[in-house]
């Protein structure tokens, strides 16, 4: 067993107020276990980790006394999109060294035998995969701790090398925010002759607009804030429709091949929906939850209503490679990790543009 140092998130509801009160548990500097190496596992030095929505929803659950994931409970350690450097490695592994820059994401393991497994899609393997932190791990059954830690160990095939050129800390939350919007854009075909809308310019949305632009299509952003027009053409956005204006919704009627909807929160799709044009898809990516949908606004154009989650091993190599050619990262605010609860509170209010990053330096 392997000792290092981490972000662990107490019990109760005692805590930080967050967004209309709901509290929001603090972390705390704890000592952590890691397992000893198994034969195609690394031991990384944890440099950067990004602080996602889903750390902060795992954290507010925890807070008010339940339990996020199944199998609990346990302790939770957040952060799932992270870069830092290999530090050991087990026998069996062949294609990184101890030194090499590496990148971890939100999988850790998943089944490797299921159909989807077999198609590079690990992200939805059949069997559930493994997740980097909230998850059970497949071989010894204990709960995985994330990258809010000094050190993670980890199987090879579920690290990526960082390529060259890639600043480590801007590169962290392409782990997760970057490879949730790179799928639906690769898979409805983005680029040159299509035109892509971006609902929401946070943390997914930013990134969903690099990548956009980068992949070449005509690139628009959807905002309720007329103020962000000016951030989305620092961008690449080629042009900006504000969704709270009447007029301008309407005109932009039936005009996107795709529209990536990265709203967080609960929402309408009915208003987005139109903005698809004829056999255009929707694809619904910041908000997990039911939604409900008017079929008419389906059924008008032959539209479809797609979704998608983080990405296969095969694609977050594919994307990082991307980026590393096109020089996309996030645009972030690096904080020391010891502020990782002021970096939660900020983010339940939405004070971020765009995602916050953590230094992991000071747990040494």
């Amino acid at each position: 067993m392997r000792t290092t140092t981490g972000w662990q998130a107490e019990d109760g509801t005692a805590g930080m107020a967050g967004t209309a009160g709901t509290a929001v548990a603090p972390l705390r500097r704890v000592p952590l276990h890691r397992r000893d190496l198994r034969p195609d596992d690394l031991a990384v030095r944890v440099d950067y980790c990004g602080v996602c929505h889903t750390d902060l929803h795992s954290v507010r659950s925890r807070a008010a006394g339940g339990d996020p994931y199944p199998g609990g409970p346990h302790p939770l350690v957040p952060g799932h999109e992270f870069t830092g450097v290999v530090t050991e490695t087990g026998p069996e592994v062949t294609g990184l060294r101890v030194g090499d820059p590496v990148a971890v994401g939100n999988i850790v393991d998943s089944c490797g035998a299921c159909a989807m497994c077999r198609a590079g899609q690990e992200n939805f393997c059949h069997a559930f995969p493994t997740l980097t932190y909230g998850g059970t791990d497949r071989v010894d059954g204990t709960a995985t701790l994330g990258g809010y830690s000094r050190e993670y160990v980890v199987r090879e095939r579920f690290a990526h090398a960082l390529p060259a050129g890639l600043d480590p800390a801007a590169a962290a939350p392409l782990l997760c925010a970057g490879v949730t919007v790179w799928e639906p854009l690769r898979a409805l075909g983005a680029g040159p002759g299509t035109r892509v809308a971006v609902a929401g310019l946070g943390g997914l949305g930013h990134l969903a607009v690099k990548l956009a632009v980068a992949l070449g299509a005509d690139t628009t952003v959807i905002t309720r804030s007329p103020d962000k027009a000016g951030d989305a053409r620092r961008l690449g956005a080629h042009g900006v429709v504000v969704s709270t204006d009447p007029e301008q919704m309407a005109a932009a009627r039936d005009r996107f091949d795709i529209v990536v909807d990265t709203i967080s929160a609960p929402h309408d799709l009915g208003p987005y929906l139109r903005l698809v044009a004829l056999d255009g898809t929707l694809s619904h990516v910041g908000h997990l939850g039911p939604v409900t949908v008017e079929t008419l606004d389906l059924l008008i154009g032959r539209k479809k209503l797609s979704s998608a989650g983080s990405g296969g091993c095969g694609s977050t190599a594919d994307m990082l490679a991307f980026c590393a050619e096109h020089r996309v990262t996030a645009d972030i605010e690096l904080l020391p990790s010891a502020r990782v609860n002021e970096a939660l509170e900020r983010l339940g209010r939405n004070d971020v543009r765009y995602r916050f990053v953590l230094d992991m330096s000071d747990l040494d």
